[in-house]
């Protein structure tokens, strides 16, 4: 049976969780008898038992500020880059993706242009990349071409464009996914090359597209801006050709045969 506690320890201790209160260290506050505890039964010095209860805080903010940043983010999937299967696409560079996950990229506002046919893996190359970007504690933003401009021309309607580039600028990375998959409307590569613009040698866009470099005049029907876009784009900027097998395809082969496996072995 443990000893009573003086009267003292208990408004010392009543008068500690009130201040940890006080200063928003709830997960502290919440800890504090855990904590105490081990530290009783541990025999931990003063300062090793302040470390962990400090540290239970730093681990609960940085989680929060994780959760924040990725609904930020709006990334479309939880994809990582271990997510990626080299293999089944030979038509990536996987020495060039590697290093592009270190980062480095965003350190020289670099940007990274992911170009090929539908369902090779470019997005999930982006998400990838995008989601380590968040995890290493960047600010993150991800949209579609079409989204994109659509948010722009809504904004340039009810009088706020210099809102929405401020918005578009402000993330450390910008992933713009699928140009040239939907038209654009009447404005929208202009929009976008001002969104382009507004980042160039300050911070990193990675886009990813289906129209080869050279078509992008036709595509967008505007070879100026085409022009004035991509010089932003590639000036500092690792342009990565998928020019592979539908890696969605082979997923869903792989999916198939495991199903036509099973039923087969089932029958027999």
């Amino acid at each position: 049976m443990s000893e009573p506690v003086p009267m003292s320890e208990a408004r010392r201790y009543q008068q500690l969780r009130a201040h940890l209160s006080y200063l928003k260290l709830n997960d502290d506050a919440d800890a504090l008898p855990r904590v105490l505890d081990q530290a009783r039964q541990d025999r931990m010095s003063l300062t090793t038992a302040m470390e962990r209860l400090l540290e239970i805080e730093v681990e609960a903010t940085g989680a929060r500020k994780l959760s924040s940043r990725l609904r930020f983010a709006c990334l479309p999937e939880p994809w990582t880059l271990a997510d990626f299967d080299f293999a089944a696409q030979p038509g990536v560079d996987e020495k060039l993706i590697r290093d592009l996950a270190t980062l480095r990229f965003l350190d020289t506002a670099s940007n990274a242009l992911f170009v090929g046919p539908p369902g090779v893996g470019k997005t999930m190359l982006a998400v990838a990349l995008a989601r380590a970007a968040v995890d290493a504690g960047h600010r993150v933003y991800f949209t579609t071409a079409a989204d994109l401009a659509a948010k722009c021309h809504k904004a340039a309607l009810e009088g706020r464009w210099a809102s929405i580039m401020r918005f578009f600028a402000g993330p450390r990375l910008l992933a713009i996914d699928e140009l040239g998959y939907l038209p654009l409307p009447g404005d929208g590569a202009s929009a976008l090359f001002q969104v382009i613009n507004q980042r160039y040698l300050k911070s990193s866009t990675i886009l990813t597209t289906n129209v080869g470099i050279a078509d992008w005049a036709g595509a967008f029907g505007d070879a100026t801006v085409a022009a004035a876009m991509l010089d932003r784009l590639l000036h500092r900027a690792a342009v990565v050709g998928i020019d592979g097998p539908s890696y969605r395809l082979w997923n869903h082969q792989a999916a198939a045969e495991t199903i036509r496996k099973g039923v087969n072995a089932r029958v027999s």
